[in-house]
């Protein structure tokens, strides 16, 4: 039976304020750990004279030379594209989902698909803020002495314009890093929540949730880091001030791991899963119980 327009309208408006919702929760819990992967993501092997010799070196370095706001530079344009790009996120992962159900896909695989169809359409919305915010978090100033994401958006399209080159650099890479992010993300979580049985205790059921996503961020951050380096050597900082040495995403990898090896190709995974493990899961959690919520608000109306 064909579901009327409002009853459509209504259920996706609740998918995108949910989807909107985790995204903002998210972010603001989890911004500090994206700088400290991208800082790590930057640099050019040992001999990088900015480098930072651990993970706890990094966060004390941060903190010493650019205060506590430090680990929040290049904040503001996650704030304005989180809610927007986890709304499409998590809306477009729906649709598609219902779309594959006419394919006659196993469950397990439509998951995936639908997970990745989610992630290129995300990284569309997201890629110009991601270069701001790149931009803001590889500058090494104190907080103050930034500019501001407008300004430094401003900046980016002056010299690079919105092209390939600007404000849209490195968008094959971001394709890459959501597309087998979300892949990933959406089909281990949903599969192994269909597969688990839930438990009555909500505290338990609760805990169950947030085991699954834990371990869904997990995995699709180990999966997909390379992409996300790749994005971060393009849209940060070249080696040579006016000389692009990586251009795009499949040769910065392969110039990357020629040069600094294969673990390269890895820098940052740690900060990366301390935020996208647990934040994996918040979303996850956040998305189910406002959408619920929602539904519920409406049901009893």
């Amino acid at each position: 039976m064909a579901r009327k327009p409002g009853n459509f309208l209504q259920e996706a408006s609740h998918q995108v304020v949910a989807g909107g919702s985790a995204g903002l929760v998210e972010i603001c819990l989890m911004h500090p750990l994206d700088v400290v992967k991208t800082r790590f993501q930057i640099q050019r092997g040992k001999t990088d004279p900015t480098g930072y010799k651990s993970l706890g070196d990094c966060f004390r370095t941060i903190f010493q030379r650019e205060g506590l706001l430090g680990f929040y530079k290049g904040i503001f344009p996650p704030i304005l594209a989180e809610t927007p790009k986890r709304a499409v996120k998590f809306f477009t992962f729906e649709q598609y989902k219902k779309v594959l159900g006419f394919a006659s896909l196993p469950s397990g695989l439509a998951f995936a698909v639908a997970g990745l169809g989610s992630g290129l359409t995300e990284a569309v919305v997201v890629n110009p803020f991601e270069v701001v915010k790149v931009t803001l978090q590889t500058n090494q100033n104190a907080f103050t002495e930034q500019p501001s994401s407008f300004v430094q958006a401003q900046q980016i399209i002056k010299t690079g314009g919105l092209g390939f080159q600007g404000l849209n650099k490195g968008l094959t890479a971001t394709l890459g890093r959501h597309g087998v992010f979300n892949m990933v993300y959406f089909g281990f979580y949903f599969n192994v929540k269909n597969v688990l049985p839930v438990n009555k205790d909500p505290n338990l059921e609760f805990l169950r949730k947030f085991g699954i996503g834990l371990v869904s961020g997990t995995i699709a951050s180990i999966i997909n880091i390379p992409f996300d380096v790749a994005k971060s050597r393009i849209q940060g900082p070249q080696p040579v001030p006016g000389e692009i040495k990586y251009r795009t995403c499949f040769k910065t990898m392969a110039t990357v791991y020629k040069e600094e090896g294969y673990l390269a190709l890895y820098k940052g995974l740690v900060p990366k899963i301390m935020r996208l493990g647990p934040g994996g899961a918040v979303m996850l959690l956040v998305y189910e119980y406002v959408y619920a919520w929602l539904q519920d608000t409406v049901d009893c109306k």
